[in-house]
């Protein structure tokens, strides 16, 4: 027991001398070393001292970070941190912060985050400037001026740019949303993905069929100029097969006239009887549409790349523009068209 006395009296001396060591004000100490609160040089009262830099192994406590603050678990500094502040865990500030935050684990600022914060699970801010990096969330109460990239989940009310695995929602979006799938917006004019839902963009249910004689249902959604494309379907050309098909891909509307537009569209398309083996088609389609009232008509060429297994017999085209047959498989490329009508909802 006296020999850990001696150590805990010694590393107390340690921290005291260092802390003393620099001329400094009654609030701004120059180094705050410790290991857990109140185990630091600046003791019970750290919460009233700002420091330019702080390194605690565990956790750290303190009024404002001027320049650079370090802490194994937790730094928790009750108003403004400027500078860089790196935790193993959680940053935790009470008002705003200016430069870098990085946390293993997570950022959470009560007020402004200027600069970039970097997060392994989340970003919690009330609004942010920059540049927010979180492998889940980046939830942003106010307006994210900047860019917000995440594995999962962008929130923010007015944004510049938001890049999500899953799901971005925003309020208005001046730049690119690019989401895994879902983009959410009252005003987004470059979504990306599978599904969009922004209010002052468009949505339709049409119906179309292509050269192979396939019948797709499909659900458009997007923004101003892109669009998201989501398809369900029936191959009518082989009765002796039944081919289920579905279609995914993103679309550009080009606007011409009030009533003329051409949509310009990349879609994967996929056949199948779920059994042994599947049709895949990729394609880039041009489709000049006509639109009356809810009403539109579309039809257009294709450029497409096919590819099945040689034993199920999918000989839906037999003139190519190149061709390959493989042990097992067969490739093609070809013209096709397509063309249907939508209802604008």
């Amino acid at each position: 027991m006296k020999k850990i006395s001696l150590i805990s009296a010694l590393v107390y001396h340690i921290l005291f001398s260092i802390s003393s060591s620099f001329g400094q004000s009654d609030s701004v100490r120059q180094v705050h070393v410790g290991i857990v609160y109140p185990i630091s040089s600046n003791g019970v009262k750290a919460a009233d001292y700002s420091n330019r830099f702080s390194l605690h192994t565990i956790a750290g406590v303190s009024d404002n970070e001027l320049a650079v603050a370090i802490a194994g678990g937790v730094n928790i500094i009750k108003e403004n941190s400027k500078g860089t502040t790196i935790a193993g865990a959680v940053n935790l500030i009470g008002n705003t912060a200016y430069g870098a935050q990085i946390a293993g684990f997570s950022n959470i600022i009560r007020n402004e985050a200027s600069g970039a914060q970097v997060a392994g699970f989340m970003n919690l801010s009330g609004s942010s400037e920059g540049v927010q990096i979180a492998g889940f969330s980046n939830i942003t109460k106010a307006n994210a001026k900047g860019l917000q990239v995440s594995g999962f989940l962008n929130k923010a009310e007015n944004t510049g740019n938001q890049i999500a695995g899953g799901i971005n929602i925003a309020k208005t979006v001046k730049g690119v949303q690019l989401a895994g799938l879902i983009n959410i917006a009252d005003s987004s004019d470059y979504p990306i993905a599978i599904l969009n839902f922004i209010k002052t963009g468009e949505k339709s249910i049409s119906l179309s069929i292509d050269e192979t004689l396939t019948t797709m249902a499909t659900f458009r959604s997007g923004g101003r100029v892109m669009y998201g494309i989501l398809g369900v379907g029936y191959n009518l050309m082989d009765d002796n097969k039944s081919l289920f098909g579905i279609e995914s891909g993103l679309g550009a509307h080009i606007p011409v006239s009030n009533r003329f537009r051409i949509n310009t569209e990349i879609v994967s398309q996929q056949l199948s009887d779920f059994k042994k083996g599947s049709y895949s088609k990729h394609h880039f389609r041009i489709l000049p549409a006509y639109r009356f009232g809810k009403m539109e008509i579309f039809a257009g060429p294709s450029v497409n790349y096919v590819n099945y297994s040689q034993d199920r017999g999918y000989g839906f085209k037999s003139n190519y523009l190149w061709s390959k047959n493989g042990r097992r498989d067969f490739q093609g490329l070809y013209v096709g068209v397509t063309g249907g009508i939508q209802i604008i909802l």
